[in-house]
């Protein structure tokens, strides 16, 4: 089995903790997986994870995909082993969006991009459209390939309320094993999983506390903008994302729990009539939002990244 490498890059944004030499900058780490053989590849595949995850979810989607490219998997600010941002109401799209313009620079310059692609999954698939919704932007490529896991432009308010009372609340936990056990627990919508694969994907999710036990990977400041939306502003904010969807030029998949809370029937219909025109992929017994663990979650996002064009 291949092992990604960790890499950094610098963002303009100041980490709650300043590093000398870069006061004005945050540190974005990101994991590479490339098993094509060829380090410079020119098809780069970023996959970009949800709220309050982490680069490693991807670890079974970048397995596989990495035999035909290379596979980029962001920690995300304020998550995993990137830096906290000293100003909590930064953890918003435009500035994840900033940082991902960074991040392809810094990969393109150090071997030239020619086919990009982009996995986004919750939150990820909100920076993805606003990556691929907006012409002009300095891409070292276009967006060829979207894939939307769970998310559109119109999320739904019940969904955010859940999300909003775990977000950011402080937790130890003993072991890992306690630790899996209570995140499985806010995340059973996460659909079917082994006890090992839950494991895998919990692991990444915590830290060692200075006194012992684990904590969180994330910044708790991240609910501080979370928690001033109002279902008013979540319109407003509904209202710029389908304008953005609406100018996505890319081949477009769209993912979809059928038991999802947070993208209704109804929105990924829209997004199938509309804008990109979006291709409709849904899993039965799985809510917000498939993992892409399982082997048809896997399947459906690699034959669609392989199709021709």
């Amino acid at each position: 089995m291949i092992e990604p490498r960790l890499n950094y890059v610098w963002c303009a944004g100041a980490a709650h903790t300043a590093t000398a030499g870069h006061e004005a900058q945050h540190r974005m780490a990101y994991w590479e997986w490339n098993a094509t053989g060829d380090p410079q590849h020119p098809h780069v595949i970023v996959c970009v994870h949800g709220l309050t995850r982490q680069g490693r979810d991807f670890d079974v989607l970048a397995q596989r995909l990495a035999r035909q490219a290379r596979v980029v998997c962001p920690d995300v600010a304020g998550r995993g082993h990137s830096d906290w941002l000293a100003d909590p109401m930064a953890y918003q799209v435009p500035q994840y969006a900033a940082d991902m313009l960074a991040l392809l620079a810094q990969v393109h310059q150090q071997a030239p991009i020619t086919t990009l692609d982009w996995v986004g999954t919750s939150m990820g698939g909100l920076i993805g459209m606003a990556i691929a919704g907006q012409p002009g932007l300095p891409l070292p490529a276009p967006v060829r390939r979207l894939v939307l896991n769970d998310v559109g432009p119109a999320i739904a308010w019940q969904a955010l309320q859940r999300i909003g009372q775990y977000l950011g609340q402080p937790v130890r936990f003993d072991s890992q094993e306690q630790a899996a056990a209570a995140l499985w627990a806010i995340s059973t919508s996460f659909g079917p999983h082994t006890q090992a694969q839950w494991l895998a994907l919990s692991q990444p999710m915590l830290r060692p506390l200075p006194g012992g036990g684990f904590g969180l990977h994330y910044d708790p400041a991240l609910a501080v903008p979370f928690k001033t939306m109002t279902e008013e502003t979540a319109l407003a904010g509904e209202a710029v994302l389908w304008q953005l969807y609406d100018q996505i030029q890319a081949r477009t998949l769209l993912l979809r729990g059928a038991d999802s809370d947070l993208l209704t029937a109804a929105t990924a219909q829209a997004m199938a009539q509309r804008g990109p025109r979006a291709q409709r992929v849904e899993f039965a017994g799985v809510g917000h939002a498939p993992t892409l663990v399982a082997d048809d979650q896997v399947a459906a996002v690699q034959a669609f990244l392989q199709e021709a064009a």
